[in-house]
């Protein structure tokens, strides 16, 4: 059984910075891709970044260049930093694995297990 534990959300001023962290269980994830995604009520799960096996980060454009996906491989751990927050960026976000990977990692639907996900609240 896969399990994934998120941590490291949280309450931060505009401006502020988190790290999350996902910890991963029961299999290994050396030849996956490792993904974070966010939601708020009302809308859809959306792709945040993703860390494929073949070691490109890919980022949605609203957070490129403020958030930095990273994993590492032995202690099957996917972290995302995130800098410069706005409150836009306030909702619940979800660490996700795809393996085998199906594609490029940017869609929900490419992902096979996934974890509680965290609530991150920026206040302006």
């Amino acid at each position: 059984q896969v399990q994934l534990v998120e941590s490291g959300g949280g309450l931060v001023q505009a401006g502020g910075s988190l790290r999350l962290s996902c910890a991963a269980s029961g299999r290994t994830f050396s030849i996956s891709t490792m993904g974070w995604f966010r939601q708020t009520p009302g809308k859809e799960r959306e792709f945040v970044a993703a860390f494929t096996w073949s070691t490109s980060t890919l980022y949605a454009d609203s957070v490129k260049g403020r958030f930095t996906i990273s994993r590492d491989n032995a202690k099957n751990t996917v972290y995302l930093q995130m800098n410069s927050l706005k409150p836009e960026d306030t909702a619940v976000y979800y660490c996700a694995v795809s393996q085998p990977p199906t594609g490029w990692g940017t869609t929900s639907k490419e992902y096979d297990y996934w974890g509680q996900g965290t609530q991150v609240t920026v206040s302006s």
